[in-house]
């Protein structure tokens, strides 16, 4: 969702769904803002929070908003995953005779097969993701950006920390977990009564056999949560003597081979990258979505990055994954721990569905 105050025009409130409709307006009605405050609603699959900030970023710098809050909200134990009319590629048949789309456990599973990656290598990343996020936890690296829920009616707190993470995981607990995409693989679905491995080997044949090997435990769990970041012009700062905490010095997105999908966070990240100025080891944190540990692996693997400057608080892999808004999380997550740890830049990026990338570089001021 982005809502923002318009110098020009302002954008309806809208969606495809009634529903969206409706929670685009009681967001800006439950916030008590002016009438005047408008509001839109986007979908990038699992970007959607990180595109939402791209947007409202364009809006300030084009001059058309002087202040936009942008993010997003999830609540995915009602709206299960997937309930999107026709998925990634809405049903298109015609579509679907040139690229098959396999779902993204298959993809993570092709990736880990290509890339050689073990079941060891992948719950490492999910082991590292836990301990680092309870560390952070139990330092209150998160304090300073979260806020209770209430019940609206009595006041009562009802939620007041992350309820996903599991600080007492181990490498033994991780390795007795089961694989999680094995029956799907198998799964009948192409036109000729392919399972959808065979649909991801026709384009792959060089993986021969699909290792699957992505589980619940080193994969993104399925959780709620919203987040929203400000942005404001110079203008509007100066205006009124706000100091800013950091400013975007790139933002971008990038399409890639649909079927494999998830590999586009590298390529994503080097042309932010290039549009910075930048390299690779100029930038001090990187906040990898952690869909499947597998990308993480495969994304530092490609860029050459040393996996101290990864997640440093944990990931999707302990946090949860609230599609929509966790890049918005992953966002004010890494402003805060360049805050902490008194460094410069950081690298958001985040694999999308459908064969997408986005990354977004940011400074502290």
């Amino acid at each position: 969702m982005i809502a923002g105050q318009e110098k020009k025009s302002t954008f309806q409130p809208g969606g495809r769904k009634k529903g969206r409709r409706r929670l685009i307006a009681s967001v800006c009605l439950a916030a008590e803002w002016p009438y005047e405050i408008s509001a839109v609603s986007l979908n990038r699959f699992c970007a959607s929070g990180l595109q939402a900030i791209h947007f409202g970023a364009m809006g300030v710098a084009s001059g058309a908003m002087d202040l936009a809050i942008a993010g997003g909200v999830e609540s995915m134990s009602r709206v299960p995953m997937g309930s999107d009319d026709g998925g990634q590629d809405g049903n298109n048949l015609h579509l679907r005779e040139r690229v098959f789309q396999i779902p993204q456990g298959i993809s993570a599973d092709l990736i880990a097969t290509l890339e050689g990656f073990s079941r060891e290598d992948l719950d490492a990343v999910a082991l590292h993701s836990q301990k680092n996020a309870a560390r952070a936890i139990e330092e209150g690296r998160f304090a300073k950006s979260l806020f209770p829920v209430r019940d609206p009616f009595t006041g009562e707190v009802v939620l007041e920390r992350d309820e996903f993470p599991r600080p007492d995981t181990t490498a033994e607990g991780l390795g007795a977990l089961k694989p999680s995409f094995v029956t799907l693989g198998q799964t009948a679905a192409g036109p000729n009564g392919e399972t959808f491995d065979q649909l991801a080997l026709a384009v792959y044949p060089s993986a021969k056999v699909i290792q699957h090997l992505h589980t619940a435990g080193n994969s993104s769990g399925i959780v709620d949560g919203a987040a929203a970041v400000v942005l404001a012009s110079e203008r509007f700062v100066q205006q009124r003597e706000i100091k800013p905490r950091a400013r975007i010095r790139a933002m971008t997105t990038i399409g890639s081979e649909p079927v494999i999908m998830l590999t586009a966070p590298a390529p994503a990240s080097e042309k932010a990258l290039r549009i910075a100025g930048m390299k690779a080891r100029d930038i001090d944190l990187w906040e990898i979505n952690e869909a499947f540990a597998g990308v993480v692996l495969q994304t530092i693997r490609k860029l050459g990055i040393d996996p101290d400057r990864v997640n440093v608080n944990g990931g999707s892999i302990a946090l949860g994954h609230p599609l929509g808004a966790t890049g918005a999380i992953l966002l004010g997550t890494a402003l805060d721990e360049l805050e902490r740890s008194g460094k410069q830049t950081a690298l958001i990026t985040m694999c999308v569905g459908g064969g997408q990338g986005i990354a977004t570089i940011i400074e502290r001021i």
